[in-house]
């Protein structure tokens, strides 16, 4: 009986800085892709914030983050994260794309610089923001302006992040910190705001006030398993690109990142921070002395991982580029293969094309020579003229689908999916396939799929597939006698698969040749060459099912069933 495994749960932190519903919204064509991609597990995201992300990591409740680089880069060294891609937008390049800006009203003049900022309230959405507020802190900074001291008040007003352009609005705060490009993708704020001291960026689309740096990585926790790591990462390297833009690339250099937490002194780089190294300098300075080499030597060895992850991800991506180049000529050496196959079936079956064609020919030839032998007599009757004119084009008709079916059928094309209703697929196969035969055995076909039903299918491929399985039927059992050799083809739904059955009544097979039936190169006739249920299982994988034999319960003959998913 079958039986159904309960999908295993993959849960996906997201920092949700626009607000749990954007969230979900914004990251719905990842979750979309994964489960497409991988069905066997069920993919759930997780909106948090900095506080609620660390604390489910902890208690090993995600499997994967998704959060921005800052973030990343503190629960890579609290809790051992490690990115598996980076996201890339079809607009700009994922090492350069988050930055701050700093918004005010358009109509306030004495904001221009950096050094304008002074005095002045800001509003942000908190302290531990990375494109909110430590990105530009850097720059800050650098201009000699300690944040801590400079301003005089601080508004936070947490998630979602346009909150900040409400509180400069309302009179609440004189400027706000906000992730570069927000701005821009809100329009209602875009009209009444700008950007001070915007920097040139160039190809990037929106106005920043501080330098670039890479974008958001997906990473694993220690927890997750290694085969589910590249199974994620094989599938959204492979995503195409989501309406925004949207898609992944593989790890990018995240040492600016580095750079700027060691600059400020601020999360795995805190220990250096001046004032507890200079108590410790006035008290212990040789222990100061070792824990600066020690310092030293954890610097050297994070630049030297960071180099190392480089030199991986280079080689990474030739990997890759590798592999799309080897299935790429897989890709096409197999769609020769399909076309030399249908070729072999078509001559296997051509022994007796000349003797099928031959019957409307002759009767072509017959009517003609009716019409002049009449002619002649001074017989011929409009009558008998539009009979015989009929009755050849009628046969002429018959030879011309009978070719038309071989020619469509031997058409060499590359592969496509398309939703189609299967049994006109069979249909097809069936008629192609006693078109070519002088002596065709029945061929009964029991149809219980329901009405209208449509498949995803390469329809040609299938047709390929279920021609095959008749030829191998008829050669099973056409050694019976005229009337005995019979073929039944069944189509139904079962368990959301698409089954096409082929029986044939012939003596069957042993049960070692049903062991190896479908291996490259094993034949039971002595001119066969032993690929054609070989390639039709591959077809069948292709599509996502199989193809499978076994002797018939309710007396001689085998059956071939073809699976392949039929989802709506």
């Amino acid at each position: 009986m079958p039986f159904h495994v309960q999908a295993a749960t993959v849960r996906i932190g997201v920092l949700a800085f626009l607000g749990a519903e954007t969230a979900v919204e914004s990251w719905q064509p990842v979750l979309a892709h994964l489960q497409a991609r991988l069905p066997e597990h069920r993919f759930e995201l997780v909106p948090l914030d900095h506080h609620g992300m660390l604390a489910s990591a902890e208690r090993g409740e995600l499997e994967f983050i998704i959060t921005n680089p800052g973030y990343y880069v503190e629960l890579e060294a609290e809790l051992g994260a490690s990115r598996i891609l980076t996201l890339a937008f079809s607009e700009g390049r994922p090492d350069r794309a988050i930055g701050s800006a700093v918004v005010v009203p358009k109509e306030m003049a004495d904001i221009s610089r950096l050094e304008d900022l002074r005095g002045k309230r800001v509003a942000l959405v908190s302290r531990e923001a990375f494109g909110g507020f430590r990105v530009l802190w850097r720059e800050l900074d650098g201009a000699g302006i300690d944040p801590e001291g400079a301003f005089r008040s601080w508004v936070e007003v947490g998630f979602p992040m346009h909150g900040v352009f409400d509180a400069v609005l309302d009179g609440r705060a004189d400027f706000g910190i906000v992730r570069a490009c927000l701005l821009e993708s809100m329009p209602e704020y875009a009209a009444r705001l700008r950007v001070v001291a915007p920097r040139n960026e160039p190809d990037f689309p929106c106005a920043t006030t501080s330098r670039l740096y890479p974008d958001w990585p997906i990473a694993t926790l220690r927890h997750t398993s290694a085969s589910l790591a590249k199974s994620v990462a094989v599938a959204l390297l492979s995503m195409p690109p989501a309406a925004n833009g949207l898609s992944w690339s593989v790890p990018a250099d995240y040492q600016s990142v580095h750079e700027l937490f060691r600059e400020l002194q601020i999360g795995p780089y805190a220990y250096l921070r001046a004032p507890t190294l200079m108590a410790l300098a006035e008290r212990y300075w040789p222990w100061v002395a070792l824990l600066m080499t020690a310092v030293a030597g954890w610097v050297i060895y994070t630049v030297r991982v960071e180099h190392l992850v480089h030199v991986r991800t280079q080689a990474l991506t030739a990997a890759l580029d590798e592999r799309r180049a080897i299935e790429a000529r897989m890709r096409a050496n197999q769609e020769q293969v399909d076309h030399l196959t249908r070729l072999s079936v078509l001559g296997e079956l051509s022994g007796t094309l000349a003797h099928e064609l031959n019957q409307p020919l002759a009767t072509i030839g017959n009517y003609a020579q009716s019409v002049l032998r009449r002619a002649d007599a001074g017989r011929l009757t409009e009558e008998a003229s539009r009979e015989a004119a009929g009755e050849i084009a009628e046969q002429a008709e018959r030879a011309a689908a009978i070719l038309a079916r071989i020619r469509a059928f031997a058409k060499k094309r590359a592969g496509q999916r398309e939703r189609r209703n299967p049994r006109e697929v069979v249909v097809e196969a069936v008629a192609l396939f006693r078109g070519m035969l002088a002596q065709a055995p029945d061929v009964v076909l029991d149809d219980r799929l329901p009405a209208g039903r449509a498949v995803d299918m390469d329809a040609l491929q299938i047709q390929q597939v279920v021609l095959n399985l008749l030829k191998n039927g008829y050669d099973a059992c056409r050694g019976l006698g005229p009337g005995r050799c019979r073929l039944e083809v069944a189509l139904a739904i079962v368990d959301g698969s698409l089954r096409i059955a082929v029986r044939d009544h012939g003596p069957g097979l042993d049960a070692a040749v049903q062991g190896r039936l479908f291996e490259p190169f094993l034949s039971t006739k002595p001119d066969g060459l032993g690929l054609g249920l070989s390639i039709c299982k591959t077809i069948a994988e292709a599509h996502g099912g199989r193809l499978e034999a076994r002797v018939a319960g309710d007396g001689p003959g085998m059956v071939f069933t073809l699976s392949i998913p039929a989802h709506d």
